[in-house]
């Protein structure tokens, strides 16, 4: 019996996963955009101004790194960061030039910019030019560069993935389309005419569901066990990594307690199954990611490592001889799968439906959107999480208008945190 503390990482393509320690298509260049009656300076940056530098001593830096902590240990703004908020200045030149530079990559044009200074109404005159920006084919462009950087994929096979994300957006269509979208999920890119051209997958599947079918993904990131699609769903589009959930505090005979919700037995062991200990406690405890990732791993297991689905499972366990997995190596003998403790998901289009009507994953996207935007790093990768109030009324609004993501990238760069510097 192999423990997964044995098997620490497992290292593919870049892209480290924990097993148990869980601590480019053309586009053409279009004429500049006129305004309705009517480049050189550089990236304005974050929207957002960096917390401003202050005595360590000082209240509101309570980790003494010299700088104003935005959150407090509430998790809401803290009471210095919301007065550093107030000190800010309107300046819809500054918010013009980056907002050009996100949309089109190019800074506006000097008519551009006239336009806004000598508008009776400047945020009218703003916004008018933010909706042109949108309707820019430039705009495909860039919103395809901020999906392959999101998935950490494109080019050739890998790149229609991005695609379809980002037709989404451009055509202003239901985000949640990525997930349960049952055709169209390989589009490509006509430079010619500067539009999306839906394409369906071919791979095997029966019942497509968005990106969770697609081939491109499944080959990127195939890995033992499929736990790299596994974590690749969760750190994109729940932007959290492993352990996803926590539940109570159950001492298991580790040097930690059991912290997720499922209960221990759920998951296979050396003791109901399982050919890899995932009840092992010598040195973590493996179960606090592994409740959750091994009740969706097996919905993931039947792509092979081209992306082809198969209708055994194809992925392997990491043993000598490399065997192919059984599903009594995730899960004891008649234990569903599942998105999250108590939301069943029984195949890949209920798990798509599942992650549709997650409002972790909707406040996902809109997190997304105003790190690029105001030029953070990634929430993962750089673990630039933003905080709930930030875009909190941003998330409503996404939710209640059905999911267009273009909208609320609209309504991030209109925003009044985007305008002021």
């Amino acid at each position: 019996m192999i423990s997964p503390t044995t098997l620490k990482t497992l290292s593919l393509s870049g892209f480290t996963l924990a097993i148990a320690a869980c601590n480019a298509p053309s586009f053409e260049t279009v004429a500049p955009v006129v305004p309705p009656t009517m480049t050189t300076t550089a990236d304005a940056g974050a929207a957002l101004p960096m917390d401003p530098p202050t005595d360590p001593a000082t209240p509101g830096d309570a980790d003494g790194d010299g700088y104003i902590d935005a959150v407090d240990p509430s998790g809401t703004l803290s009471p210095e960061w919301l007065a550093a908020l107030d000190d800010r200045e309107l300046d819809y030149g500054a918010a013009l030039r980056t907002a050009s530079l996100r949309l089109r990559g190019v800074i506006p044009t000097l008519v551009e910019i006239r336009y806004v200074q000598g508008a009776a109404d400047p945020r009218i005159a703003y916004e008018q030019l933010i909706d042109q920006y949108l309707a820019d084919a430039r705009f495909h462009r860039r919103i395809t560069e901020f999906f392959r950087d999101t998935f950490r994929m494109g080019g050739g096979s890998l790149e229609s993935a991005p695609l379809f994300a980002a037709e989404l957006v451009v055509e202003d269509r239901d985000f949640t389309e990525i997930f349960t979208a049952i055709s169209g999920t390989c589009p490509t890119y006509d430079a010619e005419t500067q539009v999306f051209v839906p394409g369906d997958c071919d791979n095997g599947v029966s019942e497509h569901a968005g990106l969770l079918t697609h081939p491109g993904v499944m080959k990127q990131f195939a890995s033992n066990l499929a736990f790299r699609r596994v974590r690749w769903v969760q750190e994109v589009f729940a932007c959290t990594p492993f352990p996803a959930e926590t539940g109570g505090s159950t001492d298991v005979g580790g040097p930690a307690p059991y912290t997720a919700p499922w209960a221990f037995e759920s998951i296979s062991g050396e003791d109901n199954g399982g050919r890899i200990d995932f009840h092992d406690t010598s040195s973590v405890i493996c179960a606090n990611c592994h409740a959750t990732m091994n009740h969706i791993a097996p919905l993931f297991a039947h792509f092979d490592m081209n992306g082809m689905w198969q209708d055994d499972f194809a992925v392997t366990l990491p043993l000598v001889g490399a065997p192919m997995a059984l599903r009594t190596d995730w899960l004891p003998t008649g234990e569903a799968t599942g998105w999250r403790m108590g939301v069943p998901a029984s195949d890949l289009p209920a798990l798509g439906e599942a992650l549709a009507a997650d409002p972790v994953v909707a406040r996902c996207a809109v997190s997304r959107v105003w790190n690029w935007a105001m030029g953070h790093g990634d929430v993962i990768g750089q673990v630039d999480v933003v905080p709930e109030t930030v875009v909190s009324s941003l998330v409503d609004d996404y939710v209640s208008g059905g999911h267009h993501l273009r909208e609320t990238v609209r309504a991030v760069f209109t925003s009044s945190d985007f305008v002021h510097f």
